[in-house]
C-alpha cells in the first residue's frame, strides 16, 4: 500500500472541474468529481468517462503491468480541446494490508530525480516509489487528513486514515495523453523500473496488456490470472485479495480450477513443486506469515487437498522424472505422517478414521477465532476430513498396498458411522471431542464433500441423493452454500457488526460460494451426469452465480455473502477459491452445457458503481495483527 489514490481536477476556460471525489470524517465528501462520471468499464482495463459541463470530455484508464508492481495511469481527451490542463495530486502512504497510516514526522516528502524519473523514498524500511510522468512536477507537501472509511466504520474498526501528497503535477491535455507510471523498487531509493525503461514503453504496455487480457477464453480465466504469483523462485496461490497472502488450504482448491480446469498444467506443477519442500511431519502449512517467518502447519485439511491436488494433475499431465518423483514422494510424507500421528492430535483410529484436533486450535476450514473463542472447534472426526482422507488413501493406494486396505475399512466405517437417519443426511463430527460415539448432527454443508467436489464419491444411491436433496433444501442460496441450516441453534442471518459479531457469524449460516462447486458436482452425480443434468445444472446454479461478478469486486467472486436475501456479498471481494471453483464448474464439471458465462457490465450510470468492502484494519503499521485470518 504505497499509491492510495489520485485527486485530479481538469482547468478549462470554463472553470476548474473535479475528477475525484473523497470521503472525509466525520462525513463530507469533496471534491465531486462523482457526479461527472459518464460511465465505466472494467474489462479490458478499468477506464472512467468524465463529462464536464462545459462540454468536455475526458477519459481515465489504470492499467497494471502483470508480473511486475507497476501501474499505469492515463487520463486522455476524448475529443480535441483547446486550453485544456490536468492537475493531479498523488496519495501516499507506507503500510501493509492490515493497518491505516496516519501522519507522522518521518514521512519523507522530498524525491530524488534521476532522469525522467522522481523516485520517493518516504519511510525506512518499505519499498520505494518511482514515477514516470510527462507532466510538470511542482514541489508542495501536504498531508490530507481524516480520510474516512465508512466501510471499516461499520465493522467497528479504525476507520479514519491520514495520507500525504509531496507535490502536483500538472499536464496539458490539449497536447496529448497525461501519463503517471507508478513502480515500487525491490531496493529502498532505487527505481523500480529496468535500466534503459522510458515513457515511451508507456503505450506499447496499453496495447501488449489489452491484447493479451483479450486473448483469454472468458471473464473467469481473466479473474484466474491474478492470483498466480510468485513465492522465491517458485510459483503460488494468492488466497484473496486486498488482505490474504498464500493459504494451503485455498492454494490447492483453487488450482483444480485455475490450472487443471484450463489446461496450464505447467503452473500446476510450479505450485505444486513449490509446496512439496514445506511438508514437515505430514503437514503443510496452512499459511506463510505476511511478512515472513515460520510457516503456520495448523491445518488438518490443507495437506489432503494437496493430495487431491496432485493426483489430479499426475492424471491430466503424466510428468516424468524428477519432477513426479518430488510430488510423489511428498504425498507419502503425508500419508505416513498421518498415519503415525502428527500434530494437534491428528492420526487414524482404529476404525480406519483421521481424528484430529486439541482444545483452542480450530484445525478445518470453518476456523473462525476471536482471542480465546473457537466459534466451531470440531474436534473429532469431522465429516468432509474424512471424505478427504478416504481420497488420500485412494491416492495411496497406488503407491503402497497398506493403503488399500486401510481405505476400505475407513470407507466402511464412514457409511456405518456418518449416516443420520432422522435427517436423511450426514452427521458434521462424530467421536466429538475424542469421546468415541458421540455425534454432533449439526446442518452443515461439510457433508456434501462425501458426494461431490473429490474424485472418490463416499456415498452412492439413495443415500448420496438424499444428502444433495437436503443440502440443496436447507442450504443453498443463488451465490453458495449456508455454512448452517435455518433452523439450528446459532444461525446468523447476516454478516455484520464488530469483529466479534462477524466472526460469530462467518460460519453460522453465512454463504460461501466456493461450496457451490462441490454441491453442483454431487448433484450432477447423483443425476448420471448426463448432459440434461449438465445443462440444467448451468442455468440453475452457475449462471446465478456469475452474475456476481458485476456485484462487488468486478469479474471477480467474493468470498462470503449473508445468508438471507439480497445475500449481500461480505468479506475478501477477490476471492481464489470462489473464483476457481466457479471455473472448475465452467470448465470440467459442466463441460457438455453451453457457457453461463454473462459478459461484463460495459457501463453504470452514475453513482452506480459500488465499492468493494475492505478488511478490518489495524491502527499500528509496523506491528502484525492480533488475528489475521478472521477472514472477512
Amino acid at each position: 500500500m504505497l499509491v492510495n489514490g489520485l485527486e485530479a481536477f481538469v482547468e478549462t476556460p470554463a472553470g476548474r472541474f473535479a475528477l475525484s471525489a473523497e470521503r472525509f470524517a466525520p462525513d463530507v465528501i469533496h471534491p465531486d468529481g462523482a457526479g461527472r462520471i459518464e460511465s465505466f468499464t472494467a474489462d479490458p482495463s478499468p477506464r472512467w468517462r468524465y463529462a464536464l459541463e462545459d462540454g468536455t470530455r475526458v477519459e481515465r484508464e489504470l492499467v497494471v503491468q502483470p508480473g511486475a508492481p507497476r501501474t499505469l495511469v492515463l487520463f486522455r481527451l476524448l475529443e480535441p480541446r483547446q486550453d485544456v490542463r490536468l492537475v493531479v495530486r498523488p496519495f501516499l502512504s507506507g503500510r501493509d494490508f492490515h493497518a491505516l497510516h496516519h501522519e507522522n514526522d518521518a514521512f519523507a516528502f522530498e524525491p530524488e530525480r534521476q532522469g525522467d524519473e522522481l523516485i520517493l523514498a518516504p519511510l525506512s524500511g518499505i519499498p520505494s516509489i518511482a514515477l514516470k510522468t510527462n507532466g510538470r512536477y511542482e514541489h508542495r507537501p501536504e498531508w490530507y487528513r481524516g480520510f474516512l472509511y465508512s466501510e471499516e466504520r461499520a465493522r467497528g474498526l479504525d476507520d479514519r486514515e491520514d495520507l500525504a501528497s509531496p507535490g502536483s503535477l500538472t499536464f496539458d491535455l490539449s497536447a496529448g495523453e497525461a501519463l503517471l507510471w507508478f513502480s515500487a523498487g525491490t531496493v529502498p531509493g532505487r527505481s523500480g523500473f529496468e535500466p534503459g525503461t522510458t515513457l515511451r514503453d508507456a503505450a506499447p504496455l496499453v496495447e501488449k496488456e489489452r491484447r493479451r487480457r483479450a486473448s483469454l477464453p472468458g471473464r473467469l480465466e481473466r479473474a484466474a490470472e491474478a492470483y498466480i504469483v510468485r513465492r522465491g523462485e517458485g510459483l503460488t496461490i494468492a488466497a484473496g485479495y486486498p488482505w490474504f497472502a498464500d493459504w494451503g488450504r485455498d492454494t490447492f482448491i483453487a488450482l483444480r480450477g485455475f490450472c487443471l480446469a484450463t489446461g496450464r498444467l505447467d503452473e500446476a506443477r510450479d505450485i505444486l513443486v513449490t509446496w512439496a519442500g514445506s511438508v514437515s511431519e505430514g503437514m503443510l502449512p496452512n499459511r506463510f506469515p505476511d511478512r515472513g517467518g515460520t510457516p503456520e502447519y495448523n491445518s488438518v485439511d490443507a495437506s489432503l487437498w494437496y493430495i487431491v491436488a496432485v493426483s489430479e494433475y499426475l492424471a491430466a499431465a503424466r510428468p516424468a522424472g524428477r519432477d513426479r518423483d518430488r510430488l510423489r514422494r511428498a504425498v507419502a510424507e503425508i500419508l505416513d505422517g498421518y498415519a503415525r500421528g502428527t500434530r494437534y492430535g491428528i492420526r487414524f483410529d482404529d476404525d480406519g478414521l483421521l481424528a484430529s484436533g486439541t482444545p483452542g486450535v480450530p484445525l478445518t476450514w470453518m476456523d473462525a477465532r476471536a482471542g480465546d473463542w473457537v466459534v466451531t472447534p470440531r474436534i473429532g472426526k469431522p465429516v468432509e476430513v474424512q471424505a478427504l482422507w478416504c481420497n488420500a488413501l485412494s491416492v495411496g493406494a497406488g503407491l503402497a498396498p497398506r493403503y488399500r486396505a486401510l481405505l476400505e475399512k475407513a470407507t466402511a466405517s464412514f457409511r456405518a458411522r456418518f449416516w443420520n437417519e432422522a435427517r436423511g443426511a450426514l452427521h458434521d463430527v462424530v467421536d466429538v471431542d475424542h469421546e468415541r460415539g458421540r455425534v454432533d448432527p449439526t446442518f452443515r454443508p461439510n457433508q456434501i464433500l462425501a458426494v461431490g467436489g473429490l474424485p472418490l464419491a463416499l456415498l452412492e444411491g439413495e443415500r448420496a441423493r438424499s444428502v444433495v436433496d437436503a443440502v440443496e433444501a436447507s442450504l443453498l442460496t443463488p451465490v453458495g452454500l449456508r455454512s448452517l441450516a435455518p433452523d439450528e441453534l446459532g444461525y446468523r442471518p447476516r454478516y455484520a457488526g464488530g469483529l466479534l459479531e462477524r466472526d460469530g457469524a462467518y460460519h453460522q449460516g453465512t454463504v460461501w460460494p466456493w461450496l457451490l462447486g462441490p454441491f453442483v458436482e454431487a448433484w450432477v452425480r447423483v443425476r448420471g451426469g448426463t448432459p440434461e443434468a449438465k445443462r440444467e445444472a448451468r442455468a440453475r446454479f452457475l449462471a446465478p452465480l456469475l452474475l456476481h461478478l458485476d456485484e462487488a469486486g468486478l469479474g471477480h467472486v467474493s468470498e462470503i455473502a449473508d445468508a438471507e436475501p439480497p445475500f449481500t456479498p461480505r468479506g475478501c471481494p477477490f476471492q481464489a477459491w470462489s473464483v476457481g471453483e466457479a471455473l472448475r464448474l465452467d470448465r470440467l464439471v459442466l463441460d457438455a452445457a453451453p457457457s453461463a458465462i454473462p459478459p461484463p457490465a460495459r457501463s453504470r450510470a452514475r453513482g452506480a458503481a459500488a465499492a468493494p468492502a475492505r478488511r478490518r484494519r489495524h491502527t499500528a503499521p509496523p506491528a502484525p495483527p492480533a488475528r489475521r485470518r478472521g477472514r472477512g
